[in-house]
């Protein structure tokens, strides 16, 4: 299975076009002819977090410019331009090989995320993908801590032709995690995907329960071919930051889905990502439809935000 060669470029250049609008203006009128003073530190520093970049990791980006402009002896802000998109380059080298090249099928993937940042609607967009390269994809509906959720992924599976495996609302998620698992052994399923109950801070109970979901998985499965998905709202902004930060203490996501990220004009959070939680961006939601998802590409995200 290898979804990262279904990249579809066009959809996520899209998906940036109003970062690139915002951040890539302000980039222009500071870099062109601009003296490496103060001021043009501190004004690149200001961009950096306007565009949502964080103030820790812009903090760091700019150390680092600094240095690099005083080893290098460069003077000018083009030059520096060439620096910044080399040290960006550096934030995003978290790993290169292919996460689902040699998965066991089937493989699992269990979907975490704080309520409403899209999660259920990156499970149908990643099903779509799936399908669309020929994968048998099962679903679990282990969301069943809102009643609502259940008939909402069910409407997904019947909508996309996939089964769902569901119980009544309130039952044990880990059973329902179970049973998809091994309908998915039964049924020679390639993937599985499983969701998973919003969470919210602060709410230990159910960051917990995600604990026991995520134990039952891998007992259950070759632990190699369990990949958890951390989903973060694009839009959020800092906030999504602050929430996948949470998440770590009690999961290890092995990537994420940044999703709505064409809705939002600073996609700088992506960068602050990579830098802070050195977690793997895999997939990003580039519109509302199914085929709207793209294969996260930084060396595309840098030229289309730096230019």
């Amino acid at each position: 299975m290898n979804i990262f060669k279904k990249r579809n470029p066009a959809k996520f250049s899209e998906s940036l076009e109003k970062t690139r609008s915002s951040l890539l203006a302000q980039l222009g009128d500071l870099f062109k002819n601009s003296e490496l003073n103060v001021e043009f530190w501190e004004d690149l520093e200001d961009t950096l977090i306007s565009a949502d970049t964080g103030v820790e990791t812009s903090e760091k980006i700019v150390t680092q410019l600094k240095e690099n402009a005083k080893i290098k002896n460069i003077s000018s802000g083009e030059e520096c331009l060439k620096e910044l998109r080399s040290e960006l380059i550096k934030i995003f080298d978290l790993n290169d090989e292919d996460p689902f090249a040699n998965v066991q099928k089937p493989a699992v993937f269990v979907m975490v995320g704080v309520n409403g940042a899209g999660k259920t609607t990156s499970i149908a967009k990643l099903t779509h993908l799936l399908t669309s390269l020929n994968q048998k994809v099962i679903l679990g509906a282990a969301d069943t801590f809102r009643a609502a959720a259940v008939d909402q992924i069910q409407i997904w599976g019947e909508r996309l032709g996939v089964t769902v495996i569901a119980q009544d609302p309130g039952a044990d998620p880990g059973a329902v995690a179970y049973d998809t698992i091994n309908a998915a052994k039964n049924r020679n399923m390639d993937v599985a995907i499983i969701d998973t109950a919003g969470r919210l801070q602060g709410k230990s109970n159910l960051m917990e329960e995600l604990t026991k979901i995520s134990k039952i998985v891998v007992r259950e499965s070759d632990e190699s071919s369990v990949k958890i998905i951390l989903t973060i709202d694009g839009t959020t902004g800092q906030n999504g930051l602050i929430q996948a930060v949470e998440f770590t203490r009690f999961v290890n996501p092995d990537g994420i889905f940044l999703s709505k990220l064409d809705g939002t004009a600073k996609g700088g959070i992506a960068i602050a990502i990579a830098d802070q939680l050195k977690i793997p961006i895999w997939f990003v939601g580039t519109g509302e439809q199914p085929d709207d998802i793209a294969v996260f590409d930084p060396n595309l995200f840098i030229s289309r935000i730096i230019g």
